[in-house]
């Protein structure tokens, strides 16, 4: 767990100062205050003149206050960003615990890697893709491959990563009734990136219907509490240095996710608050969370900034003289280590490229902490690895939900010696 940072202060770039921008902001504010009931008790020399404009000046104070009042407060937004939303989830004080998994997680890692499978065919395991879901048919492809070779039932949803977390969690829903209606198997939920948000949402929207139709869940980097990279980039006002490091992120996410930045919009910390307000998980629900960081390459930053700016012109100009710019390919793993350098720079925060570790833990679930440098995309693009000379996604994903069935044995068996 990287850790907790003053969230009341900003660090300029060249890091010769520290400026307590949340200290900065109240002061400022109660100056003006102070200031406005100077300017009341001065003008008191004339209580006629006092008596006659009372009502229109309290009103005038009253609203010139509330203005002031809003405008410190977007301004100390603009500063602070994401500051104060990363990890809030942690924070709160009404919710369950999580419980480490990490070294459970690794034992039956090595037990995969030597030969040692132990997933239930009683069981259906559902995939649900995420973000990268535009990038091709074979997100998810060989873990479902890896998967039927032992003998299990495996399929993948078919979501859109544009839809709304609502929309994909009501498909989430049929595609489980249908699983379950055909094979007459609980089904286990592994999501990875917004497709854990997704999922999880369909449990907690649906949970009535479904109760009975799933064994557990795992999100797998998966922003459950939020994502400062989506807040950011689509909260108005940006100040200084960072229009630049948006731009920057603005470019990565658009190019390299190839979609809408409207898309992440469900996946702010605004949105995420008020949907996990309105629909908790049920806490009967046996749930795993994974979450990693990347690895970041010293220069990565200026160097991406260079290429993301790059403009290639044909030798054949357009016939209104601009040069056409060409497309820069810009390659996954770079754009992620960009992205957690940005985290890393602003907030502090270590980060797959996309999701802060803080955020990616779910209040009551068993967490799962790998220290392998690994980034949002890992998952998606990892490739087969026939020899097992290091792990690859499908023995990670087979792991995590190992681990999840423990879980939901363990979450059955005290459920039964309660109701004894």
């Amino acid at each position: 767990m990287p850790p907790s940072r003053n969230q009341g202060s900003f660090s300029r770039d060249n890091g010769s100062s520290t400026i307590g921008w949340s200290s900065f902001f109240e002061r400022l504010a109660d100056a003006n205050i102070s200031s406005v009931h100077v300017g009341e008790t001065s003008s008191a020399g004339s209580s006629s003149q006092v008596r006659s404009g009372s009502m229109t000046s309290t009103s005038g104070v009253q609203n010139g206050s509330s203005i002031f009042q809003g405008l410190i407060s977007r301004a100390r937004k603009t500063v602070l960003g994401s500051a104060d939303d990363i990890g809030w989830l942690q924070r709160a004080t009404n919710l369950p615990p999580v419980q480490d998994g990490t070294k459970r997680f690794n034992q039956l890692l090595e037990r995969i890697r030597s030969g040692e499978h132990k997933l239930p065919d009683s069981l259906v395991y559902l995939l649900v893709p995420g973000l990268f879901s535009n990038h091709g048919p074979l997100y998810f492809v060989n873990t479902k491959s890896f998967f039927s070779k032992m003998g299990l039932a495996c399929h993948i949803a078919k979501i859109h990563s544009e839809a709304s977390v609502e929309k994909n969690a009501r498909e989430i829903k049929e595609y489980i009734e249908e699983i379950y209606w055909g094979s007459k198997k609980r089904v286990l939920l592994f999501g990875h990136s917004k497709g854990g948000v997704d999922s999880a949402a369909a449990l907690s929207l649906y949970w009535s219907d479904l109760k009975d139709k799933v064994a557990g869940l795992v999100l797998a980097q998966s922003p459950y509490g939020g994502s400062p990279i989506a807040s950011d980039l689509l909260r108005e006002g940006q100040l200084g240095d960072y229009v630049k490091l948006r731009t920057l992120t603005e470019i990565l996410i658009c190019k390299v996710l190839k979609g809408d930045l409207q898309a992440l919009e469900d996946l702010t910390y605004e949105k995420r608050r008020e949907f996990l307000n309105k629909h908790p998980l049920p806490t009967e629900l046996p749930v795993v969370s994974f979450h990693t960081e990347t690895g970041i390459a010293p220069g990565i930053l200026t160097s991406l900034s260079h290429v993301a700016h790059a403009e290639l012109p044909i030798v054949a100009p357009r016939a209104d003289s601009q040069p056409t710019k060409l497309p820069v390919v810009m390659p996954l793993a770079a754009a992620m280590a960009a992205c957690a350098q940005l985290l890393q720079i602003r907030y502090s925060e270590k980060s797959d490229g996309l999701v802060t570790r803080r955020d990616a833990e779910v209040p009551g679930s068993v967490v799962v902490r790998p220290d392998r440098k690994l980034d949002h995309a890992w998952m998606v693009y990892s490739p087969m690895n026939v020899d097992n000379s290091e792990t690859d996604a499908s023995h990670t994903c087979e792991a995590l939900l190992t681990l999840l069935v423990e879980v939901s044995q363990k979450k059955m068996h005290e459920i039964t010696r309660k109701n004894e």
